[in-house]
């Protein structure tokens, strides 16, 4: 199924190709979508995507002054990349704390030497960590060698070290250790972009930015002249294995899709996607439109072809960067539910009709 699927995907592809040029004749057509957006989750803010990573930074430098303790874990998780490396950081900040919840009467354990080989490897030089130990009641202190006098010639060294008054909130110290051993990096979530549009014939013609590409169109371009080449010269050669390297490699080209599902009465419903997405996604996504969520529905790829497997992604059907579907009822079940009903009405939502769009 997923062999035809793209196969038909990509013959529609082809059809859509004819139709650009001509659109390029008659002049440029408008954007399906202005681009790519996502949605802060710590200030309900739309932003796109080109600017999700500095209003994500300036949102949790914002939160420090709501939860200092919080926003400096959001900051060790989220702006060091390496995961490897940020795990390592927070079990050994981690173990920092419990040294002291478990022997608070031990002063060497109140004290951190910031020239400490495993600090300065394991801590130090990841982002937001030393926030982390002033929110959590460390302070800065200059301190004496142990073991050294005053005269030794020995410079002083630096250490965090843990205010007294913190001794009496041990278990807040406890419960920032939690918070930092279980923490997650903070993710802007996808903007779907849902749009309802009345029927049209140019439900199957896309416009799409270039936010949906990985590649800049003009690398599409190429990489689309050079693969016609490859395959006119070569295709009788090529072997399974390779045609099979050759769709991944291009499904690995986008990273997003939009798509549409075209309702048996003609209404189109629309939603922007991550490429690499689950089909259960969208089978959600249309379900959360509809005015009774429990009807039954199947929906069809290009061609007709049934989406059967949910748990394949978007660019392993071919669909991707866009595609137009169908939404098939149950026939049993909605012949009961037209014969029960007094009057013909749209399946979905009220609220979602009152911003219905003309598709251009």
């Amino acid at each position: 199924v997923r062999k035809e699927l793209m196969a038909e995907a990509a013959a529609s592809e082809k059809r859509l190709s004819v139709e650009e040029k001509e659109q390029e004749e008659e002049g440029a057509a408008a954007p399906s979508v202005s681009g790519v957006y996502f949605i802060c989750p710590l200030t309900g803010d739309i932003v796109r995507k080109d600017q999700k990573e500095k209003h994500l930074r300036e949102a949790i430098q914002a939160y420090f002054s709501v939860d200092p303790v919080a926003a400096s874990i959001m900051e060790i998780h989220t702006f060091n990349k390496d995961r490897e490396k940020v795990r390592a950081c927070v079990e050994t900040m981690a173990r920092y704390l419990d040294n002291i919840y478990l022997h608070p009467e031990e002063e060497k354990y109140r004290k951190i030497k910031l020239q400490n080989k495993v600090f300065q490897e394991r801590i130090s030089c990841l982002e937001g960590t030393h926030k982390f130990f002033q929110a959590v009641g460390f302070e800065a202190q200059t301190l004496p060698v142990p073991g050294q006098g005053k005269n030794s010639g020995q410079a002083p060294e630096e250490y965090y070290v843990l205010k007294e008054e913190m001794l009496s909130r041990l278990e807040e110290l406890k419960d920032c250790r939690e918070q930092l051993l279980s923490s997650e990096p903070v993710r802007a979530q996808l903007h779907r972009q849902l749009a309802v549009f009345r029927p049209s014939p140019a439900a199957a013609r896309f416009e799409l930015p270039h936010d949906f590409f990985s590649l800049t169109a003009e690398e599409l371009r190429r990489e689309q002249r050079l693969r016609t080449e490859a395959v006119e010269k070569a295709s009788m050669l090529r072997t399974r294995a390779m045609r099979e390297k050759e769709e991944q490699r291009e499904m690995r080209k986008y990273n997003y899709t939009l798509l549409r599902v075209r309702f048996p009465d003609g209404y189109i419903l629309q939603g922007t996607f991550y490429a690499r997405e689950s089909v259960s996604v969208l089978y959600n996504f249309v379900r959360e439109a509809l005015r009774e969520d429990w009807l039954p529905f199947e929906l069809l790829g290009p061609g007709g072809l049934k989406l059967t497997d949910e748990n394949l992604a978007f660019n392993e059907c071919g669909l991707v960067p866009s595609a137009l579907l169908s939404l098939a009822w149950d026939a049993a079940v909605m012949a009961d539910v037209e014969a029960a009903a007094e009057e013909q009405r749209s399946p979905l939502r009220p609220e979602l009709l009152a911003r219905v769009q003309t598709l251009s």
